[in-house]
């Protein structure tokens, strides 16, 4: 059952719990796992992927069967509904839409005395995007992953996911995968693909950036590659936060706290309210709808916890809890979001009003749903093409806009006691006679 609390302390003590529940000393063990793991594929590549995907994962592969074939790929198609088909291709558009419009643009500024400033963009040449398993398939973390890749102009997007029973990839998986653009699937899992990702085997190649969220051991070994690529963020388990007032419907905030409850056990579900009444019929709700949940056992443990619903004097109160959690998923089911808006200053995503659950964002509304988790909401934003993409300073000087700033340049090198810097710049404005010319035509003679 969801408890209720209605201090603020006692609030704000549970509110640190639930975000620092990934931070206890069974995950310090497991790191030592995955340290291993990942010494083992940089060592062994395709043994240890087989090795690990046997001992993990129950399969038995050989390196040819690592790769998705093309005949599994149009397989796929036909096993999945027309009507599947058709949500995948509208999520797809929607999210490719909403990046299309995020696509950061060079420039150049033409200043003057010929200078010349800019930034150019250009994405990595490869991207490693990991899929989870197991419990659920995730077409639309797929979409989410790929679509922001594809949009850059990625040239090389790989997969790589953990199979099934048969060594199978749940069909519509595979199928968007292929909708969004990926061009190589690997049913590979856990630590051993993003160690493969990282390092690259024989069969799997090494990438210049790991995205997509996953368990404990994949978000370790994404900690520890951290340097050797790139990653998105260090996902933990999912989280959302509910600020509803007396216009909120009980039913409505109970399914969607069990929709963030049915991702995992440790997922966080928590309610804010302004209303007792409506505190007390959410309670109940959540029991109702849990009776029959086809995910009861391990929702139920989600909720006992890390649910929780608190009763606040004040939306500013309410607004004031959120941004210390800093929730990853945020919904205001509140008589006026756009107001509240104002005061909120954390949050991966924000949903507005009672007609935006979160499973919106979750599919097809466009915006990315891999977003920051534990309080990285505080520094961190959603997944997105900048994640895909780096960008180079542009920098051109002519002959008269260096003589302008040599002398700075050159008693900011010499306080730093590189004389080398300061000889460059020297080197270049200095005239025949050894002296240089500064910009108001001053001349000094030179050091030497």
């Amino acid at each position: 059952m969801l408890r209720i609390i209605t201090q603020r302390a006692e609030a704000e003590a549970e509110l640190r719990r639930i975000c620092d529940r990934t931070h206890d000393d069974a995950v310090v063990h497991k790191e030592a796992t995955v340290r291993e793991v990942l010494q083992a594929v940089k060592r062994q590549g395709d043994r240890a992927i087989l090795h690990y995907t046997e001992e993990f994962d129950g399969q038995t592969l050989n390196a040819e069967q690592l790769r998705v074939s093309g005949s599994e790929l149009d397989a796929a198609y036909q096993q999945v509904s027309k009507e599947l088909l058709e949500a995948i291709r509208l999520a797809a558009r929607q999210i490719e839409a909403f990046h299309r419009q995020r696509v950061p643009k060079s420039w150049v500024k033409f200043g003057d005395d010929e200078i010349v400033l800019g930034k150019r963009y250009t994405p990595v040449d490869k991207a490693g995007l990991y899929i989870p398993g197991g419990r659920a398939a995730y077409p639309s973390s797929v979409l989410m992953n790929a679509i922001p890749a594809k949009v850059v102009g990625v040239p090389r997007i790989i997969m790589c996911t953990p199979p099934g029973s048969e060594k199978t990839i749940n069909s519509s998986v595979l199928v968007a995968a292929q909708e969004a653009g990926v061009h190589e699937i690997y049913r590979v899992g856990g630590a051993q693909a993003i160690a493969a990702l990282a390092y690259g085997t024989e069969t799997i190649p090494n990438v210049d950036v790991i995205t997509g969220p996953g368990n404990i051991y994949v978000t370790l070994a994404k900690k520890l590659v951290y340097g050797t690529v790139g990653i998105d963020s260090l996902a933990g388990p999912s989280e959302v936060l509910i600020i509803a007032d007396g216009a909120a419907k009980p039913a409505h905030v109970a399914a969607d706290l069990l929709a963030q409850a049915e991702h995992d056990p440790m997922a966080a579900a928590i309610l804010l309210t302004t209303d007792s009444q409506l505190a007390r019929q959410v309670v109940a709700e959540v029991d109702r709808q849990l009776a029959e949940h086809p995910r009861r056992t391990l929702t139920e443990k989600a909720i006992a916890h890390y649910g929780l619903v608190v009763i606040v004097e004040s939306l500013t109160v309410a607004a004031e809890l959120s941004n210390e959690f800093a929730p990853e998923h945020l919904e205001l089911e509140v008589a006026d979001p756009w107001a509240l808006l104002e005061s909120i200053r954390h949050a991966g995503a924000i949903f507005l009003g009672n007609s935006t659950p979160e499973a919106v964002g979750d599919y097809l509304a466009g915006p990315n749903h891999t977003l920051p988790t534990s309080g990285a909401a505080r520094y961190a934003s959603a997944l997105g093409v900048e994640t895909f993409m780096k960008h180079s300073s542009l920098i051109q000087y002519s002959p008269t806009a260096l003589q302008k700033v040599a002398s700075a340049i050159q008693l900011l090198a010499n306080a730093e006691g590189l004389s080398s810097h300061a000889d460059s710049v020297r080197l270049r404005t200095q005239n025949k006679d050894g002296t240089w010319e500064l910009g108001d035509g001053d001349r000094t003679q030179d050091e030497e």
